[in-house]
């Protein structure tokens, strides 16, 4: 299995220095490699470009003082960001083409497979790169010992601070799924609630307005400077630590929720979200991009590979307009909180209602249950001004056991919860 580690740098002024030689003369060669792409009538392959870098060294007296493998990978990363803004492209997304990097957007360098090594000298570590030299690093915590570094990733960081990142593989097989899941459960993300789930757990989303305003009173402090001069670079950086310590408490929160789903249910099942498109919407986007909902579900999907739990992404059309106890469809304005089924009677917290019937899709693509190949019966709702109609099949595990559910939920117990009524009529 691979993980990714990352520590905290703290190089002298000089090694910061040849660091920052080191990744503009990446970025140049990022740059010049570009030029080369654009120029072919057809695009040659990222080895036929690698195996040119030779030629360049001899012309090109800054690309003899990186070490080789770092070349090699500024290479790749062009062609990797070609091969996303095809997969864009493919999915329908108003793409233009890849641009040339300025100082500010390339910060960082790569050393793959050889080239760094990790020291102790003098009782302190230091990580020691080729054609730089060492650098003192701060491991907070160790890295396992049947672990094998494949890479270094070093980047600096808008603050100004250095850090590395170990992509290391520990030479263990990912856990074997269970093929018949016990414990499991439906998230629904939101706004108000950043989730909901079937185990009647709604959790808040993090306040994070005072760093929004520490934030945002520093933007107005910083346009107020002319730009380019020492009170204006100063007010950058208090901008950029701001952003900083925002975004380690955000994903302070994240790590935390989806490692625990991943390590307390044997299957997770969430919605397919198109993250990036929902905060292109309009009206509300900030608060669906701060609430990053892409990065949540990245998190939970690779803990959940590493746990070997399952992970199971749905289709998120009408999970809320459907009826989790008889299937029925109503629409329900966004300022509507309860779902309250025109045709059963069910009654229940909007995003509750979706979780459930999260679950119950993916519980059907994991094929724990399955629908049965029965004639059809239509649930129409009664006596309501409200236009729903759903086709049903008879007889479904999964529609059977969610109606016996709803049907005694008010005689239920305090000790009893909505998920241990379910598994029984399933098992029924």
């Amino acid at each position: 299995m691979q993980y990714n580690y990352k520590y905290r740098l703290d190089p002298p002024e000089a090694v910061a220095e040849t660091l920052l030689y080191h990744v503009d003369t990446c970025r140049q060669l990022y740059n010049h490699v570009l030029y080369l792409l654009n120029e072919a009538d057809d695009i040659p392959t990222r080895y036929k470009i690698q195996g040119q870098l030779p030629a360049l060294k001899e012309w090109w007296d800054d690309l003899g003082d990186v070490h080789s493998k770092v070349l090699q990978m500024v290479v790749k990363r062009v062609y990797d960001n070609l091969s996303m803004l095809k997969a864009q492209k493919e999915n329908g997304r108003a793409v233009g083409m890849l641009k040339w990097k300025s100082p500010r957007e390339y910060q960082s360098l790569t050393y793959n497979q050889s080239g760094s090594k990790l020291k102790n000298t003098s009782g302190r570590s230091v990580l020691w790169l080729s054609k730089i030299g060492e650098i003192p690093i701060h491991l907070h915590r160790d890295i396992p010992e049947n672990a094998t570094i494949k890479q270094v990733t070093v980047k600096r960081e808008p603050t100004g601070e250095w850090y590395a990142t170990f992509g290391i593989d520990v030479g263990e097989s990912t856990p074997e799924k269970p093929e018949t899941p016990e414990k499991v459960v439906g998230i629904d993300v939101g706004i108000l609630k950043y989730a909901h789930d079937t185990d009647g757990y709604a959790i808040e989303s993090p306040n994070f307005s005072n760093e929004r305003e520490r934030l945002e009173r520093g933007q107005r402090d910083l346009s107020q400077k002319e730009h380019g001069s020492a009170n204006w670079e100063k007010q950058r950086q208090i901008v950029a630590e701001r952003h900083a310590d925002l975004k380690r408490k955000r994903r302070d929160f994240l790590h935390k929720l989806s490692n625990y789903y991943a390590t307390e249910y044997d299957l997770v099942a969430v919605e397919d979200l198109d993250a990036k498109g929902l905060v292109e919407l309009p009206g509300n986007s900030r608060n669906r991009a701060g609430a990053a909902w892409g990065t949540f579900l990245r998190m939970l999907e690779y803990k959940c590979e590493r746990e070997g739990t399952h992970f199971v992404s749905v289709d998120p059309k009408d999970t809320t307009k459907e009826c989790a106890s008889c299937g029925v469809k109503t629409d329900k304005p966004v300022w509507v909180r309860e779902h309250s089924c025109p045709a059963c009677g069910f009654e229940a917290d909007r995003d509750a209602n979706a979780a459930w019937n999260v679950l119950s899709r993916g519980l059907e693509d994991v094929g724990v249950v399955h629908s049965e190949s029965t004639p059809v019966e239509t649930a129409l709702p009664v006596d309501t001004v409200v236009s729903a109609k759903r086709v049903v099949e008879t007889g479904s595990p999964i529609t059977r056991s969610l109606r016996l559910l709803v049907s005694s939920q008010n005689s239920l117990s305090s000790d009893d919860t909505l998920k241990e009524r379910a598994a029984n009529a399933a098992s029924e």
